[in-house]
């Protein structure tokens, strides 16, 4: 299938281009930062950010997308399921 958008510049604002699943770990590092998360089940996700600050989101609804760039997703502090990094 031909991708019209194939050409066109990609920026934060843009769609996003491909997803990843996210497994929680305490110890790695995501392969490739996000720029978005989308999740599946509700519940707490903990998270360092490209600037390397630790934060957790409490009480994210399942089924929603938060814009945030991130390169490590805890397993510890983490209860939200079915993660899936936007990049």
């Amino acid at each position: 299938m031909a991708d019209r958008f194939e050409r066109f510049y990609t920026n934060l604002e843009s769609p996003v281009r491909d997803a990843f699943s996210i497994t929680p770990n305490d110890g790695s590092d995501l392969t490739t930062s996000s720029r978005a998360i989308y999740i599946g089940g509700s519940g707490d996700l903990k998270v360092t950010t490209v600037a390397n600050t630790i934060v957790t989101f409490s009480s994210t609804i399942g089924g929603s997308i938060l814009p945030i760039r991130v390169k490590k997703v805890f397993s510890t502090g983490t209860t939200a399921t079915n993660l899936i990094g936007l990049i």
